[in-house]
Order: structure tokens, then C-alpha cells, then sequence
């Protein structure tokens, strides 16, 4: 309840205070219960886009046997995934921008719950094909809509944890998936397809995300839709025991017209933007080259380094388990350090861990390379999904967001291709000096982002 000593006397001069506006209401909030209603919900998203991503790489190594499957074709089968990945990722972000986060983000979930459900029915490569396209669409769209949708309910002061923490529920479902890899798909020859069927259950979450969730009130006010984005922070400002102000309050920017797709891509060109969107093309693509190319095929090259389909999926899973410490020091440092400098360091400590992966020899080498190398790498990713939402304003966010992811995706296109290529010429060695270079550059490119560490949203 607000003080009566904090108001006006009767008959005072001095002017009310300005109601403060919608983003100032945000900031000012501790973290609630409704926060983390928002973050568990689209963080369970995240975790089911995981496990899907993480199966096919088991589902590759026991395919590659079963079918009797040609290096080539392997490859296929994880970058048709990131052809729809890359289209979803860019689609999806204009929508978001158009018709609002929660609405893409629960049809992205229906569109590649149901598109996985139907691969356990396949019964050869081509079918498989366009039912992996299918998924990447709706996988690939989801991701920084989620991101767009949690950074915009996030306090100022803590917005970049929680996005890293957002982050981190990769790590729950890669995990999910390293289990079920490790118990279901070798325990019978259809044990991939029952793996398959455990990835339709973000169809039916997506129901839970349509109507459990509020929908940005950054975005409903600059539609111009006051009343809802108003009522939507009440639920925050309840939730918190923090007294509403007595009016909407002033808007944090104008409300915008429908801006066409062709002024929304040349405005992320623009001169206010166009160096932190090259960077951040440039740090997405890299970090996608070198993720995708070495997670996707870890499994697939411990197997033809001699150890067993159980024992690779068993080293796997414990190389997965370190993404989680990975996060949560990420977490810690980029409110510590700020954006710029967790990104950077986090993905220098990636290429070095590359390197020591590439040349591991025994058993225990190959894990404790892996594991740092799980660790670096999901850090580093839990920063750059903090620090892209921040570079744009509300009317650009999704757009900017999915951009940068859809031109990550071209790159996680072409590396499982050049996996088998680079493995022929060099071996494992080579391969992962390549991906350590493709670190290394993503780390210099992460020093022309803006850091926002703290500051409001719409802030330019």
C-alpha cells in the first residue's frame, strides 16, 4: 500500500509525479512467481527442442547400422533438420514481431511435436527427410522467439541470468536425450522410433504454452493494445505486492504500424545497427559451425574410433552432464562481467577444448575433453542467446533474433556435410582444429556487440 506522506498535500503546488511507463513498471519488479511461471514454461519448451535435437544424433549412429547408410546420408539426415531450422528461425521472428510471441511459440511447438511423432512411422530415408525438414521449421522458429519472449518480461537488473537460465534447460533435454539414447534406442531394433514417439510430446505442451502464458506486454504496447499490456503487468505488480500505478502510465515508446518485411530487414541494416548486426551474424554462424558439427557426430566418431554403440552413447552422456556448470557460471559472470566479456572468454575456452578433444586418446581424455568442451560451448550459447534480444528494439526484436539464428542455421547446414569430408582428410585431429578456428573467430566478433548489461530494453 502506498504511504500517504509519499503523496501531494491538499493544495500544494508541486506537480504528481509522471506515472512511470510500462517498461520502468517491468524493471522495478523483484523476481515473482509469474516470472517464473514465464521462465519454467517457455523453459520446458526449450528443454523438448533439446531432446529432439540431441536424439537425432543418436538416432544417426543407429541408423548408420541398421539401414546400412553411406556417410552422406547420415549428413543428411541432421542438415535437412537445420534447412528448416534456418527458414523457421527467420519466419519466425517476423511473425513474432507481427501476431506476438505466444502465439508463434506454441505453434512452433505443435508443428515439430507432431512432425517428430510421425518419424517413428517411417519406414525409409526419404520420408524420414521431409518429416526432419518439418521439424527444423518449427524447431528452428521457436528458439529466439522464446528468448524475444523471456527477455521481455525480465528486470533490467537480472534480465541476462535469467536468460542464460532459460538457456540452461538445453541442458536438461540433451540430457533427456543422452538417456534415452543410452536406454531405449539400443535396447531393440524399433528403439528409435520409440524414441521418436517421446519427441511428439511438445505437441501437446504447446496447448499449455497457448493458454497458460501472457503474452508480451513490451509487444502489446507498441501495438498499440495499452489496456491488455497494462493488464498484464497488474499480474506481475500483484504478484509482487507492488501497488499499481492509478493509470496505464505513459508509454515506454509510440505504438508502431505494421512495419512491411522489407522495412523490417533493411532497418537491422540501418546505421544505428548494422555493425552489431554483421557481429552477431557473424558470432552465430560460427558458434553453429562448430556446435552442430562436433555434437551432432560425437557419437558417430567415438563409434568409429572403436568403442561400442552403449560405450559411446555412455561417454556421451556423461560428456553432456557438463553443460549444466557451463551455464550456471555463465549465469553468475554475465551480470558480473557483462556480455561482451563472458561471451568472449567462454568460446576462447571453447576452441581451446576443441583442440584437446581432437587429439584425446584414452578413454579418460576424450572425456575430460569433452566435458570442458560441453562446458565452454553451452556457456558461451547461454550468453549469445542473453545478448541478441538486447541489440534491437521491441518493434525488431523477434526480427533481429530469428535473423541471426536463421544465418546460424545456414551454418549448422553445411557442417555435419563437411564432417565426413574433413574426417577423411585429417581424422578427428583436423576436424576439430577446424572447429576450434571457427571459435576463435566468434570470440573476436563478440567484442563489436552493444553490452546492455542493466540497461532498459528499449534504450538505444
Amino acid at each position: 500500500m502506498t504511504d500517504a506522506s509519499s503523496r501531494p498535500a491538499f493544495g500544494s503546488d508541486a506537480a504528481p509525479a509522471a506515472a512511470p511507463t510500462l517498461s520502468e513498471r517491468l524493471d522495478r519488479l523483484p523476481f515473482t512467481r509469474v516470472h517464473l511461471r514465464v521462465l519454467t514454461g517457455s523453459g520446458i519448451g526449450w528443454a523438448l527442442d533439446a531432446m529432439d535435437v540431441g536424439l537425432i544424433s543418436f538416432i544417426i549412429a543407429a541408423l548408420a547400422a541398421q539401414w546400412s547408410l553411406a556417410p552422406g546420408e547420415t549428413a543428411w539426415i541432421a542438415s535437412i533438420g537445420f534447412v528448416g531450422m534456418a527458414i523457421g528461425a527467420s519466419v519466425g521472428g517476423l511473425l513474432a514481431d507481427r501476431f506476438g510471441r505466444r502465439h508463434v511459440f506454441a505453434l512452433t511447438l505443435l508443428v515439430y511435436g507432431l512432425a517428430t511423432g510421425a518419424s517413428a512411422l517411417v519406414g525409409g530415408l526419404a520420408a524420414l527427410l521431409v518429416l526432419r525438414f518439418f521439424v527444423g521449421l518449427g524447431l528452428g522458429a521457436e528458439l529466439p522467439v522464446a528468448s524475444t519472449y523471456v527477455s521481455e518480461f525480465a528486470p533490467a537488473r537480472m534480465r541476462g541470468r535469467l536468460i542464460v537460465i532459460l538457456e540452461a534447460f538445453w541442458a536438461v533435454g540433451w540430457t533427456l536425450a543422452a538417456l534415452i539414447g543410452y536406454l531405449v534406442i539400443p535396447a531393440s531394433a524399433d528403439g528409435w522410433r520409440w524414441a521418436f514417439a517421446l519427441g511428439a510430446i511438445p505437441a501437446v505442451y504447446a496447448l499449455v504454452v497457448r493458454w497458460g502464458l501472457p503474452e508480451s506486454a513490451r509487444w502489446l504496447e507498441r501495438r498499440g493494445r495499452f489496456t491488455q499490456a497494462d493488464a498484464v503487468v497488474r499480474r506481475f505488480e500483484d504478484a509482487a505486492g507492488v501497488a499499481p500505478v492509478t493509470a496505464p502510465g505513459r508509454p515506454t515508446v509510440p505504438p508502431a504500424a505494421a512495419a512491411s518485411l522489407g522495412q523490417r530487414l533493411g532497418a537491422l541494416w540501418s546505421r544505428e545497427f548494422r555493425v552489431r548486426t554483421a557481429c552477431l551474424w557473424l558470432v552465430w554462424f560460427c558458434v553453429n559451425f562448430s556446435y552442430y558439427g562436433a555434437f551432432i557426430w560425437i557419437p558417430s566418431i567415438l563409434v568409429a574410433q572403436g568403442y561400442d554403440l552403449v560405450r559411446s552413447f555412455g561417454f556421451t552422456l556423461l560428456i553432456t552432464l557438463a553443460q549444466l556448470p557451463g551455464y550456471a557460471v555463465a549465469a553468475w559472470l554475465i551480470e558480473v562481467w557483462g556480455r561482451r566479456t563472458t561471451l568472449s572468454v567462454f568460446l576462447v575456452g571453447s576452441a581451446a577444448s576443441a583442440i584437446f578433444f581432437g587429439t584425446a586418446g584414452s578413454p579418460g581424455a576424450v572425456i575430460a575433453a569433452g566435458m570442458a568442451l560441453s562446458f565452454f560451448n553451452l556457456g558461451a550459447w547461454g550468453a549469445l542467446y542473453a545478448v541478441t534480444p538486447e541489440m534491437y528494439p521491441t518493434s525488431l526484436r523477434a526480427t533481429g533474433s530469428g535473423w541471426a539464428a536463421g544465418v546460424g542455421r545456414i551454418a549448422s547446414i553445411v557442417a555435419p556435410l563437411t564432417v565426413p569430408p574433413l574426417l577423411l582428410a585429417g581424422g578427428a585431429p583436423v576436424l576439430f582444429v577446424v572447429f576450434a578456428v571457427f571459435f576463435a573467430i566468434a570470440a573476436g566478433a563478440a567484442w563489436g556487440l552493444v553490452d546492455r548489461r542493466g540497461a532498459a530494453l528499449d534504450d538505444r
